[in-house]
């Protein structure tokens, strides 16, 4: 399958705000586009595992919950973050299986992996980290 331009397009600007120590956004606008190539991609993909880089589980919860309203999943998610909610953690979120975990996570980086799934190779990748507030409000 050939990826359309518009489809194209979409993951190069995702591409260039991957591998970012910290991802850096200059205006709404931005933010906007960055947001709308993420639902564009998400939508040709099979499949997405999400991983979220935070400060605490409180707020990969919230976060994780934002970026699947976002990309049309069904926002009825919970978990119980008593056991990491005072302390860094990794949250991987698979959207195939609507199946989660929690892990300790000592890095520096805070915000959010979409990793697409598909069998196009073309759009399979492992994007970000975003911002864990982008699709906030």
């Amino acid at each position: 399958m050939s990826l359309s331009p518009e489809l194209a397009a979409a993951i190069a600007i995702l591409k260039e705000k991957s591998c970012l120590e910290t991802p850096h956004i200059e205006s709404e606008t931005e933010r906007e586009t960055l947001r709308q190539n993420i639902r564009l991609v998400s939508q040709e993909a099979d499949w997405e595992n999400i991983g979220i880089c935070a400060d605490n589980a409180i707020l990969a919860l919230e976060s994780v919950r934002q970026y699947l309203a976002a990309l049309g999943y069904k926002n009825n998610f919970s978990a119980d973050v008593t056991e990491w909610s005072d302390k860094p953690v990794y949250l991987k979120f698979n959207t195939q299986k609507m199946a989660h975990y929690f892990d300790d996570y000592d890095g520096i980086y805070r915000g959010v992996l979409i990793a697409i799934q598909s069998e196009t190779d073309e759009l399979q990748g492992t994007y970000g980290h975003f911002p864990l507030d982008l699709f906030a409000g």
